[in-house]
């Protein structure tokens, strides 16, 4: 029959005297922990911008004590790596591509932590024809036939909702498709066929 080991060695065993032992806990040292926490942040940034609260919210989320956090956020803030403007600028760039409204925009840029006043002046920037880019996406997901009922038009204008448009872009993407078909009715105008 096999002996099993006891789980922990006895008492007379331990040794308490010495550094790391239960009488002498050693207290962090601020500046690994905070060394450790830029090291952390550097690479998170590495990868892709984030927004100041958005970073120093991951760091938190990584056991990294909120002081060290601040301090590092800061820090990397005065260096410039880190920067809500040319975060929010890369946000609407990105997400418009993905065919993504300015409702849902500046939604998610709150969520972030972006001001708004920042967010809109990124908005303005962009200079992106929202009704263009609505169009384009219900004519993605829909095809170039417009909508034949008022079911299949409500159905297309609460997609593009979600999508982030708001009812103006929505009325005159739905508009829009409904002259492209009108136009492709009267002879093909306007289609090149070359």
């Amino acid at each position: 029959m096999r002996r099993s080991k006891p789980a922990h060695p006895p008492a007379s065993d331990v040794d308490d005297s010495g550094p790391g032992g239960p009488e002498s806990v050693d207290e962090p040292d601020p500046q690994a922990l905070l060394k450790a926490a830029e090291l952390t942040a550097v690479r998170l940034l590495a990868r892709r911008e984030h927004s100041s609260e958005e970073l120093g919210r991951k760091l938190r989320s990584k056991g990294h004590p909120a002081g060290i956090v601040e301090s590092v956020v800061a820090k990397l803030r005065g260096k410039r790596l880190v920067s809500d403007d040319r975060f929010a600028a890369s946000f609407v760039h990105h997400h418009a591509q993905r065919g993504q409204g300015p409702v849902r925009i500046r939604t998610e840029l709150r969520q972030q932590g972006v001001s708004d006043e920042l967010i809109e002046a990124q908005l303005q920037e962009a200079e992106f024809d929202w009704v263009a880019l609505a169009a384009a996406v219900r004519q993605r997901k829909f095809g170039a036939t417009a909508p034949r009922n008022m079911a299949e038009r409500a159905k297309q204008a609460r997609f593009l909702q979600y999508r982030g448009f708001d009812s103006d872009q929505i009325r005159a993407a739905l508009k829009s498709g409904m002259e492209s078909c009108d136009s492709v009715t009267d002879g093909d105008a306007g289609l090149d066929l070359d």
